[in-house]
């Protein structure tokens, strides 16, 4: 055989691998990390790896817009979506919950997905309250719990939970107020999925997409 044409088998031969190789690669089912600490370095699991030892979402149990209890069992095997906020913020919330109204509506038709906002002055924010706010902002009660409780529970969970304040939080209590603007994504397991800003455009569609790749795993 001619060597050109030997060459020319060689170089098709490897670039058809090459292709075979990017073609595999992107047939895998897509895969978000775990975020175990306050960081946000992520943990890429994988294959057969067990996860009952990383970070989830401790227990929980608050009061929502309707009067009713809400807790980890309202959540249980759903993927759901958290983020803070008060009834009367002048600055963010108002940008940041028109923002989840958008996912929520996004997702109103599936039933896997939950929202559950906690208000960071619940000493203000009663329920009668909540429940005004939420008729203002024509908010489903069945997919989008705005929650009230106790303020150290609340900051609490906040901050070593959620991560929400991220390392800086692990130096405050439930003296220093809690402002984020930080949307968090949970499977169904409880575990720490995602972290976005919950006033960016661009993060409210990458929270969309990653949300529709966790409901495949």
């Amino acid at each position: 055989m001619d060597l050109q044409v030997l060459k020319a088998a060689y170089r098709f031969g490897v670039l058809a691998l090459l292709l075979s190789s990017i073609i595999a690669c992107n047939s895998k089912q897509p895969h978000l990390p775990y975020y175990n600490t306050a960081d946000f370095t992520p943990l890429w699991t994988e294959e057969g790896m067990g996860t009952d030892t990383l970070h989830r979402i401790a227990d929980f149990s608050f009061t929502d817009q309707d009067g009713k209890v809400v807790n980890n069992e309202s959540f249980k095997a759903k993927v759901y979506i958290a983020n803070f906020f008060f009834t009367s913020c002048p600055s963010i919330c108002p940008k940041m919950m028109r923002n989840m109204k958008r996912l929520t509506d996004s997702f109103k038709k599936d039933e896997n997905i939950k929202f559950i906002s906690h208000s960071v002055t619940p000493e203000i924010d009663s329920v009668k309250r909540l429940q005004t706010y939420a008729e203002r902002m024509h908010i489903d009660e069945r997919q989008w719990h705005l929650v009230t409780g106790n303020k150290s529970q609340i900051y609490e969970l906040a901050r070593r939970s959620y991560f929400a304040e991220e390392n800086i939080g692990f130096n405050k209590d439930s003296t220093e107020f809690l402002h984020t603007e930080h949307f968090l994504l949970i499977d169904k397991d409880g575990h720490l999925r995602g972290v976005y800003n919950g006033t960016l455009d661009l993060d409210i569609e990458r929270l969309k997409q990653d949300i529709h790749t966790l409901l495949k795993e």
